[in-house]
């Protein structure tokens, strides 16, 4: 595992806050007695200066457990990725994906009802598949019930509420909700393929807020899966090794067990290693948790008309915000 590395240049926006004060109760618990409360504050700081933030898995789960998760649904969260579907269009990936809204009007979270999925070339991600709709198998219930997605749920909450950065066009600013796009992805590298987390280059994912968090890992070299985060001065679409490393505002690699990058997506561009193999006779897996999170579709967003922010029918789930005074 190599923490982020380089710390960020660009100056910061003006923030109403860089920490976090008392909280509303989450469950059972009461996130003000919870011992998390000063260290995500801590982290919090270090995004809003640097609009970017690597946190270790071991920091991770002693995070993720004050917020709710239990030991069992932590090792639980590892198992998912081994029944996930093709991609519809990229041949060495696995994926689900959910839709989740941050609903601060009525603090709450909840699922909302299935969506075709976009990105577009206007927003930074030039792919074979851009400007496309993409229907993605489901992430089902037995997942969105477990205690440690949940918590990785609330403590994304606390990087992207009330926090100044600069805004996408066709995006609702003034809405008191965020839409969340949970991707449980899997890349695989084989004899027949090189797994690309990232085929599309130096790009942006079309948010305000990036979040991937590491679920697991076999027969990945050391090289493989390296995260750079670059200046928006850098050319889109471009291969990472014809990146300009006077461009390059941090390093990191996800490797160990919850693991945790976020990104002010809107603000730094970024670009991934393929996934190579230790051991060349076997395939070489990679499963993380991607978080893509933004304010809802205006019309003229490539969303627009797929950006439902209604309930799920089947799925349906309801967690408590906490209220944060920031």
């Amino acid at each position: 595992m190599a923490p982020a590395a380089t710390a960020a240049t660009k100056p910061s926006p003006t923030t109403k806050s860089d920490a976090i004060p008392k909280a509303t109760a989450l469950k059972d618990n009461k996130l003000e007695a919870c011992g998390a409360l000063e260290q995500i504050s801590e982290l919090r700081k270090k995004y809003l200066a640097n609009r970017y933030l690597f946190v270790t898995g071991i920091e991770m789960r002693g995070i993720l457990k004050t917020l709710g998760a239990s030991d069992d649904h932590l090792e639980r969260l590892k198992d998912f990725s081994n029944h996930l579907e093709k991609d519809p269009t990229l041949p060495y990936r696995e994926i689900r994906q959910g839709r989740y809204i941050f609903d601060y009007g009525n603090n709450s979270i909840y699922r909302t009802e299935k969506q075709n999925f976009i990105l577009s070339r206007k927003e930074g991600f030039k792919r074979h598949d851009s400007d496309l709709y993409r229907g993605f198998p489901e992430i089902e219930d037995d997942m969105q019930q477990n205690t440690a997605l949940q918590a990785l749920f609330l403590f994304k909450s606390f990087f992207f509420h009330n926090f100044e950065a600069a805004q996408r066009p066709y995006q609702d600013y003034t809405s008191d909700k965020w839409v969340c796009t949970l991707f449980n992805v899997r890349t695989l590298t084989s004899d027949e393929t090189l797994g690309e987390p990232a085929l599309e280059g130096v790009h942006s994912d079309g948010v305000d807020h990036t979040m991937v968090t590491m679920v697991g890992h076999d027969n990945m070299a050391k090289e493989s899966a390296i995260t750079f985060v670059h200046d928006m001065y850098e050319r889109l679409g471009i291969r990472v090794d014809e990146a300009d490393k006077s461009l390059v505002r941090g390093v990191a690699q996800h490797w160990d067990f919850l693991d945790t990058l976020l990104i002010v997506d809107n603000e730094y561009f970024h670009s991934l290693t393929p996934l190579w193999r230790q051991d060349e006779s076997r395939r070489s897996t990679r499963d993380v948790l991607v978080f893509f999170t933004r304010k809802p579709a205006l019309e003229g967003h490539a969303s627009y008309g797929v950006d439902s922010l209604l309930p799920h029918k089947t799925f349906s789930l309801r967690l408590a915000l906490p209220v944060l005074h920031l």
